[in-house]
């Protein structure tokens, strides 16, 4: 994701222009520390995840918008069941609509009752596939939202999400800024590894400054100009673990 463009856009120009590479990128992950990876428009299976190298995946508990071809929307429970036989972690994330989507816009800006919905449907998606009463399910401010925007309209979304989940499993993907007013509101809930909150960083927006308190961090994103890490072809992006608790299914909360 870019400030100009959502990382579902520059995903498809991005794969277009890999299509057809034969070299697997390795992680950039230390051998003590955990990475994951969250992918658009095409499945990767666990077996080549974790040939990889990764240690598991963001999966995606939200429908299908009109007009897109993605297969891994809503994930299945086929899917994470093989993610969890290959001993793979598995993290729930929620996003719907899309900057400049027909009829499906970002989803924040569907205010308390589109919370309301959408919280409905990533908790029978999420119980579906398999996950757990306990852990949390990021959604996806995609966008680099400013203060006002925060106050008169995200804010409103997430609060409608909290009265479905509670704070305690509600989790937001977004910019450094983004999180911090999510954070600083209350919107978010806390991992049980001290210090940290249910908040997934990019940095595509995010000026390189980094939130403190994130679990997770999107590290490679695909853009135009990288096409990120590429497993059998597909270009997928990569995501830094930063706490032990990191909103994993296979964690008793």
């Amino acid at each position: 994701m870019t400030p100009a463009a959502s990382r579902r856009d520059v995903f498809k120009f991005a794969l277009g222009a890999v299509a057809g590479a034969a070299v697997l990128r390795t992680p950039k992950a230390s051998a003590d520390a955990l990475q994951l990876i969250d992918f658009a428009t095409v499945l990767v299976s666990p077996e080549q995840i974790k040939a990889a190298g990764y240690n598991g995946a963001l999966v995606y508990v939200s429908e299908l918008r009109p007009g897109a071809t993605f297969d891994f929307k809503p994930v299945t429970r086929e899917y994470t069941d093989g993610l969890i036989a290959a001993g793979l972690h598995v993290v729930s994330c929620y996003q719907y609509g899309k900057p400049g989507w027909p009829n499906a816009p970002s989803d924040f800006t569907r205010g308390y009752d589109g919370g309301v919905a959408d919280a409905q449907t990533a908790l029978r998606l999420h119980g579906a596939a398999g996950g757990p009463d306990s852990a949390p399910i990021f959604f996806s401010v995609d966008e680099d939202i400013n203060a006002d925007t925060w106050k008169s309209t995200a804010i409103q979304w997430f609060r409608g999400i909290n009265s479905v989940l509670g704070v305690a499993r509600t989790g937001m993907y977004g910019g450094a800024r983004q999180l911090s007013w999510a954070i600083g509101d209350g919107v978010v809930g806390h991992s049980t590894t001290p210090g940290f909150r249910w908040a997934w960083q990019t940095r595509a927006w995010s000026g390189g400054a980094r939130e403190p308190a994130a679990v997770l961090f999107q590290r490679e994103v695909v853009t135009p100009s990288d096409p990120g890490a590429i497993i059998d072809g597909v270009s997928v992006d990569v995501d830094d673990v930063l706490a032990p608790d990191f909103g994993q299914w296979d964690l008793a909360r």
